[in-house]
């Protein structure tokens, strides 16, 4: 998917919620599916990783290239990474 076509899907998104046929929950799955799909696409040696473990890393997604990267990069995101316990899996 490349950027136009990322950002005409937000659009008809946001248009489907503004009439509503979505409500903001789907209207927030459609656009992280979107974006997930970008960024995966964008650069075809990486993936989407999704944590999940204690409530601070529960649901943290990232673009990496390996398990060990995608666990590093959840780390910098959270406050107290030495003392939260989580673990990261692939997003098929």
């Amino acid at each position: 998917m490349d950027r136009i076509t990322a950002l005409r899907t937000i659009e008809e998104s946001l248009t489907a919620y503004e009439e509503d046929e979505l409500a903001l929950p789907e209207l927030e799955r459609e656009v992280q599916g979107i974006l997930r799909t970008y960024a995966t696409e964008f650069d075809e040696e990486t993936t989407a990783y999704r944590a999940s473990g204690e409530p601070s890393a529960d649901g943290l997604t990232v673009v990496a290239s390996s398990r060990t990267e995608a666990r590093e990069q959840v780390e910098e995101l959270l406050s107290e990474p030495a003392s939260t316990t989580f673990e990261v899996e692939r997003i098929e």
